[in-house]
């Protein structure tokens, strides 16, 4: 079983950036105002950040890096190691975490990987440069998690297009002998893969004519074979199934009680999927913080997002116990149990529209 514990990994900051547009469900007139009104009320999602041409994932969280390493006053020469996860990565080649090293003008002596990862990805993102960082002495480390799920959602399906926001997100992390471990507990179900999917763009399905063929698929539901399949009700069932279990298995295994938690923060799925779990766990509202409702689900940055938007203050101020489950697209799942002493967390940054680049070659 991939449940394990990495000690001597210390969070040092923590920030968010996400684009300066947005979109409100209410204006979302595919549906009608009675469809949206009950929309809103189940998803938990008013308004969203989207990205506009020209902007990537790699563009915000740059932004978030950026301001993080100001006010962390880290030397970059000292970054030894650059860890990039997303599914909407600049090119499929090269690898995005390279162009990243480069902007943050970290020395060439950095390890830069990119990891292609949604819904869970945060949690899978620590556990991956938490244990690079443990087992090769590395002093300093950066996490850059995000996503830009709306430039494949299509405005008619409303099983997605209302449900999506875009972000960027940087972690720092540093070695640090003595501080209490991550305690992970990772999970795969490959069996369910198509309950989120894109069909074609890829090597199995590369993009022909076809590819951009708007079908429907059920009311209200349209979409072309380069734009996002979302199951939810498979969706809904396997988070169910699944959640709860995983977070219980990591709690007997490591010893620990839920109640020592001072959060819990969950990837930010939708509001019915998250109070179902919350309730099932018979947790406070007040342990469970959400930023569902001004930024909607935005895939694997949704956990950093929620912790730089919610309790900014709190964690910049005083140690914490958290406990972070993030579970979706792959399909995939895991919890990590982690504790922190103080942090630099600025305050969320909106980027605004960059100018469109043309490319030869």
């Amino acid at each position: 079983m991939a449940i394990f514990e990495i000690p001597d990994v210390r969070i040092a900051g923590l920030s968010a950036c996400v684009p300066k547009k947005s979109l409100s469900n209410h204006d979302y007139d595919w549906i009608t105002q009675k469809e949206r009104d009950q929309l809103i009320n189940m998803i938990g999602v008013e308004t969203r950040h989207v990205a506009v041409p020209g902007q990537t994932t790699s563009d915000l969280c740059f932004q978030a890096a950026e301001q993080l390493l100001d006010q962390l006053v880290w030397a970059r020469n000292d970054i030894s190691l650059l860890v990039f996860v997303s599914q909407s990565r600049d090119y499929i080649i090269p690898s995005t975490s390279a162009i990243l090293q480069d902007r943050l003008k970290l020395p060439k002596t950095c390890m830069a990987i990119d990891i292609n990862l949604g819904c869970s990805g945060y949690v899978y993102g620590l556990s991956v440069i938490s244990s690079l960082i443990r087992a090769t002495g590395m002093q300093k480390g950066l996490l850059l998690v995000g996503d830009l799920s709306n430039v494949t959602s299509c405005y008619r399906d409303k099983s997605t297009f209302p449900l999506f926001g875009d972000a960027g997100t940087a972690t720092a992390l540093e070695l640090k002998p003595g501080h209490p471990a991550m305690q992970f507990n990772l999970q795969t179900d490959g069996s369910g893969y198509e309950a989120i999917i894109i069909r074609d763009g890829g090597v199995r399905n590369l993009a022909s004519k076809k590819s951009f063929t708007i079908k429907k698929y059920g009311e209200g539901i349209y979409h072309n074979r380069l734009q996002i399949a979302l199951d939810g009700i498979e969706v809904f069932n396997f988070s169910l199934r699944e959640v709860v279990p995983n977070i219980k298995t990591t709690l007997k295994h490591f010893n620990r009680q839920l109640d020592e938690f001072d959060y819990l923060l969950f990837h930010q799925a939708n509001r019915l999927i998250n109070e179902t779990l919350r309730k099932m766990l018979k947790v406070d509202p007040s342990r469970v913080p959400y930023s569902l409702h001004d930024f909607g689900n935005t895939s694997c940055s949704s956990i950093p997002l929620t912790m730089v938007t919610q309790i900014r203050t709190s964690l910049a101020e005083k140690p914490h116990k958290l406990l972070l489950s993030a579970f979706g697209i792959g399909l995939s799942w895991g919890t990590v149990l982690v504790e922190t002493d103080g942090m630099v967390v600025p305050e969320f940054t909106e980027q605004e529209a960059l100018p469109v680049q043309s490319e030869n070659g």
